[in-house]
């Protein structure tokens, strides 16, 4: 069944028309990205955030502030990221030549994990 002409143009403008008349909902509908992690990556995204960036670059884009800091989204190319569970928790005493000593408890390290791997994808 062919539909009419004029049905036919009515649905080809429907992708050009809905996000004018509804620009209020769509927000609530589409997930950010930081929704589209799980909990314990996003608590690991926040502690990236708190401790990682002012030298790091913790995201998806864009360089380090410092350098010699590597992306946190090329680390997996390095290592697999799994194996920094057990430094984050005892202390990340190398790294860079101006990385801090510092850690985590075994929750947060294992939340810093997750996010990590969510930049492997």
């Amino acid at each position: 069944m062919r539909l009419p002409t004029t049905a036919r143009l009515l649905i080809a403008a429907l992708p050009v028309a809905l996000p004018v008349a509804l620009p209020i909902a769509l927000p609530a509908v589409l997930p950010t990205a930081a929704h589209a992690l799980d909990a314990q990556a996003r608590r690991g995204e926040t502690i990236a955030r708190t401790n990682c960036a002012r030298c790091h670059a913790i995201g998806r884009v864009g360089p380090s502030p410092l350098a010699e800091a590597p992306p946190f989204r090329e680390l997996h190319r390095r290592y697999p990221v799994t194996d920094l569970s057990e430094a984050l928790a005892e202390g990340i005493t190398t790294g860079h030549p101006t990385m801090p000593e510092f850690r985590l408890d075994p929750d947060e390290a294992q939340a810093l994990i997750a996010y990590l791997q969510t930049l492997e994808r």
